[in-house]
């Protein structure tokens, strides 16, 4: 009776059904709402801009009003990049971009490629609109970089299990990971892409969080020179600190022919779902305005709990926490005496303290822990504090 692209009731996971089954208040280090994170910004003048009166028509654009695109090309231009506002396309979310990219891109069963590790919803995604993934690896020895002939081989991979590879995503920078892709490496993937027949769809959600940009690494791949049709996402979730008002955006480049179909083709797809509210597209300018001092505050915050996560880690022997280079997350990797399935559940039930296991995001092996870099900063230190405790603590 029902598609097996939706998971059946009860499939929960050993970490979720300890957590609903635990008897006691967590302090949850995997929380990544940044509106429940107690950050210092009146976000009321925000607010107030949805109510301008234009909002009482209804007069739908399906790529989203024009003055919104033109809005959206100037926060690209204040970053140094050059987005025409004609290779612009409003979606309610990148969720939402994903999945008519794969609309617009994939048969049912074709293959898209997806960086390891990464984020964990792109499973959910693929499966909800009937399309593969294969996983390419980010070596750890290399710092999660992304590496073409690593992309080509997944697709060879693919091939030879007879699906067609319908795209490559890049995350850039990688969640949890946050290294960025080399504009070499970009050339050779959009060669490679443009010779095997599929596109690039670049999730560029955290570009406004990078740390540690090493000389030549792309911000934006869809303003980059290429031979292959690329798609770069973005959107208020995290530009602006705003994921309740839901409005994200697609910028396309590739070349003049296939470009001018993929646009049209995207805009009939938007035109049938007209998701993303006229309120939140006028009041576009002035919420990005608002996200350049979120961002400020947002970074502020990152920073210091990713120093505090450090520090309180440091005395341990085997441990390293990775350098921020971009994003919300915090990487620890552990000495592999405990599976990371065990050392969560008893982080849960020891210290009351919830973190992630870094298989959730596909790290290659043992032991991994992710945490949220979110929390107020008094919540982070004690979490910080417990964590360490747990780790000195055998088994």
């Amino acid at each position: 009776m029902f598609s097996r692209r939706t998971p059946a009731p009860g499939a929960e996971n050993r970490l979720t059904q300890a957590l609903a089954a635990h008897p006691r208040p967590v302090l949850d280090l995997t929380a990544t709402n940044p509106t429940a994170a107690g950050l210092p910004l009146d976000v009321g003048p925000a607010l107030a801009l949805l109510a301008d009166p234009r909002g009482a028509r209804y007069d739908p654009d399906p790529r989203g009003l024009l003055s919104a695109r033109e809005a959206v090309a100037g926060h690209y231009a204040g970053r140094g990049v050059v987005a025409d506002p004609a290779r612009l396309l409003l979606t309610a979310s990148s969720s939402e971009a994903y999945g008519w990219l794969f609309k617009l891109l994939a048969e049912p069963g074709d293959a898209v490629l997806v960086p390891a590790p990464s984020y964990p919803l792109l499973d959910a995604l693929a499966a909800l609109e009937g399309v593969e993934l294969v996983r390419y690896r980010l070596p750890a020895e290399d710092r999660w970089t992304v590496h073409a002939s690593l992309v080509e081989e997944a697709a060879d991979r693919a091939e030879a299990a007879g699906r067609r590879v319908a795209a490559a995503v890049l995350v850039n920078p990688n969640n949890p990971t946050g290294t960025s892709i080399a504009a070499e490496e970009l050339a050779t993937l959009s060669a490679l892409a443009a010779r095997r027949g599929f596109a690039l769809v670049s999730d560029e959600v955290f570009l406004d969080y990078r740390f540690e940009d090493r000389p030549g690494d792309v911000r934006v791949a869809a303003a980059e020179p290429g031979e292959a049709l690329v798609f770069s996402l973005g959107g208020l979730s995290k530009s602006a600190a705003l994921p309740q008002l839901k409005l994200g955006w697609v910028l396309a480049n590739g070349p003049a022919g296939p470009l001018a179909e993929a646009l049209e083709r995207l805009a009939w797809i938007a035109d049938s779902y007209l998701s993303v509210g006229t309120p939140v597209q006028l009041a576009l300018p002035g919420l990005l305005s608002f996200g350049e001092g979120a961002g400020r505050v947002l970074r502020a915050r990152l920073l210091g709990n990713h120093a505090t996560l450090a520090g309180a880690l440091a005395p341990l022997a085997g441990v390293t926490v990775f350098p921020l280079a971009a994003g919300w997350s915090g990487v620890v990797r552990l000495p592999a005496v405990e599976r990371e399935e065990e050392l969560v559940l008893r982080l849960l039930g020891e210290e009351d303290l919830v973190v992630h296991p870094g298989y959730f995001f596909d790290f290659p092996s043992e032991a991994y822990l992710v945490v949220s870099l979110l929390p107020g900063e008094e919540t982070f230190r004690e979490g910080a504090a417990r964590l360490a405790r747990a780790i000195d603590r055998p088994a």
